[in-house]
């Protein structure tokens, strides 16, 4: 009965969305949809923020502020084993690290996200962060906008271009919806996405995010998801521009450390050869961590909120330290430790089968680092610095570095403090920590792992092209093998029936041995009295092999150095697998320059 419903209703909506492509022009048709996913994204963005705040409320709010709480120890493993346990069973796919995915889809999967993903993320990442997964929601929101998108495309029936916009489209309307910030939610698409600067993308990139940001705040009302008033004691001042000049070093700093640590912790995570293993490595690192700080219990907020308008006091609440409250000193060190050790609850929260993102606690590493920086010019020096203003541009700082998004960065804190009174600072620190982390690493922690992989689209069309290509599609199977025990006679009864002028000998093992060319063969081939002969005698090597795994990218130079046109293919044991040719990808590169373009 069910099934039958929702056959029926699949069936509805694509007849009406036929009815409408027939009726509309392309771009109308497009606009059409971006506001249908902007509605999506925005409700579902609801949905995750009402779920969270309910699992949150039920679990810690009725906790006395003075008094340390035994829970914290367990709460976080509880989450990620609900949420591993869910992801395997349920789910049975991969949900985590929502950019990075949304980013693999668009180069590797034509821009086509899997259905489940249009709630599956919302659960895994509630449950992980309600019982205090040291993670953001805004990467699970951004996976389940895009998945939105790419589903609505799919039903459209839109072609790879349209499809990839109205991915683009889901992602930027769910980042809209999630901090009310529709510029926002346009800028991370075009800065971190990709996606081409043109009229024809960029209206209903700024229909979808205005249609989410919308219901948003009809279901949510104008709150900001953080409080926060710029007083006159708040304003840019000029003579602290070599604070902001500073700040900007050490979120750059700051920076890399937080994607060199999310790198080190998930390699050293992943190596654990069980998943229970895994669970207890997280359940004791994450409860001892968030039992002695805290603030680290899910995305930070709440705390954060009240430490960047100056409430230090705040951060000791369900402390053990909660009487040294009143020590400056000791307010310093320990929010300097909340700092450093987020990154690490961050990394082992995700890496060990937690569904979250890094984007809130690169804006929670970033406010401390701006608050810490502020307390101890007031503290040491008696400066009257604003800990809320250092507090945001810290925000832009360590979020331009980690994700290499300046401009999302910059207009993200603009308009989460209701004005533009602190664009100035917000460009100096954004420039010099996307310029200091640039230096040390030229990669977001979105891209790492995509660009060593060789599946990073980019703004270079050149390069972009080769990311749809794939060896294993390119690679040509149809040559004749031949065995090393072969002898001309049998060869030249095998050539009157091949299309190939070239065959690989292999052995028994079906391990490469060499290459025969069809050239060397002719001068013998005729005459009967050399037929015995055997067949390693004309075998040469091939001048290079290609390994199965190799980038595509990295291919083309080897045609070139060894001036040739084919070359083998073989896996790591050198197993002769296929033919490579260089016509073959140049073919393809051209069909894959036509997909971007058009």
């Amino acid at each position: 009965m069910l099934r039958d419903l929702r056959r029926n209703t699949l069936e509805w909506i694509i007849s009406l969305l036929r009815r409408l492509s027939n009726r509309l022009s392309e771009r109308q048709m497009i606009a059409v949809l971006a506001v249908v996913v902007g509605l999506l994204a925005g409700f579902g963005t609801c949905i995750f923020e009402m779920l969270l705040h309910w699992l949150q409320t039920a679990l810690v709010s009725w906790f006395p502020s003075d008094e340390a709480q035994a829970l914290l120890l367990v709460y976080p493993a509880i989450g990620i084993i609900l949420a591993t346990l869910f992801v395997k069973y349920i789910v049975r796919d991969e949900i985590s690290e929502g950019v990075t995915r949304v980013l693999y889809a668009m180069a590797r999967k034509d821009s086509r996200i899997a259905g489940h993903n249009c709630w599956s993320s919302i659960v895994g990442g509630a449950t992980t962060i309600g019982f205090g997964g040291s993670v953001g929601p805004e990467a699970p929101i951004v996976l389940t906008g895009a998945a939105i998108g790419s589903n609505v495309g799919k039903l459209a029936r839109l072609n790879y271009k349209e499809l990839t916009l109205l991915l683009c489209c889901g992602a930027g309307a769910a980042v809209a919806a999630i901090f009310k910030a529709p510029i926002t939610g346009v800028v991370f698409v075009l800065e971190i996405l990709m996606l081409d600067i043109t009229s024809a993308s960029v209206f209903p990139l700024i229909l979808a995010s205005v249609t989410a940001t919308t219901t948003a705040l009809i279901y949510r009302g104008f709150d900001p998801i953080f409080a926060i008033t710029l007083s006159e004691a708040d304003v840019f001042v000029i003579k602290q521009i070599p604070l902001y000049i500073l700040l900007g070093v050490c979120c750059g700093l700051m920076s890399y450390y937080f994607t060199s640590v999310n790198s080190g912790v998930g390699k050293f995570v992943k190596r654990i050869d069980s998943q229970y293993k895994r669970w207890i490595f997280a359940g004791v690192v994450l409860g001892l961590l968030i039992f002695i700080f805290p603030p680290l219990y899910g995305e930070g907020y709440r705390s954060l909120t009240a430490f960047m308008h100056g409430d230090v006091q705040a951060l000791f609440s369900n402390s053990m330290f909660f009487k040294f409250r009143t020590i400056e000193w000791v307010a310093i060190i320990y929010a300097t430790a909340i700092m450093f050790f987020k990154v690490v609850a961050m990394a082992t929260t995700n890496a060990s089968g937690g569904v979250g993102g890094t984007f809130a606690p690169s804006l929670f590493v970033g406010a401390y680092m701006g608050a810490i920086v502020a307390l101890i010019c007031n503290t040491c020096f008696n400066w009257n610095v604003s800990i809320v203003s250092f507090s945001l541009v810290g925000m832009a700082g360590v979020m331009s570095g980690v994700m290499k998004a300046p401009l999302t960065s910059i207009f993200l804190i603009a308009e989460l403090s209701n004005g533009y009174g602190l664009f100035i600072p917000l460009m100096i620190v954004a420039a010099i920590s996307f310029a200091v982390d640039y230096t040390l690493d030229r990669d977001s922690i979105y891209t790492k792992q995509l660009r060593m992989r060789g599946e990073l689209l980019t703004h270079d069309k050149d390069q972009s092209a080769f990311v749809f290509m794939r060896l294993d599609e390119l690679m040509e199977t149809d040559f004749i093998r031949i065995k090393e025990n072969m002898t001309l006679g049998d060869i030249v009864h095998i050539i009157s029936s091949a299309r190939r002028n070239i065959f690989p000998v292999i052995d028994n093992f079906g391990h490469l041995l060499g290459v025969v060319q069809l050239d060397d063969l002719r001068e013998d081939m005729f005459k009967k009295e050399k037929w015995g002969r055997s067949i390693t005698y004309y075998m040469i090597q091939p001048p290079y092999k290609i390994l199965e795994h190799e980038m595509v990218q990295s291919i083309l130079p080897r045609f070139e150095e060894n001036h040739t046109w084919m070359l083998p293919v073989v896996d790591k044991n050198n197993r002769y697998l296929g033919f490579i040719s260089k016509s073959r990808i140049l073919n393809a590169y051209r069909e894959a320059l036509v997909k971007i373009s058009h």
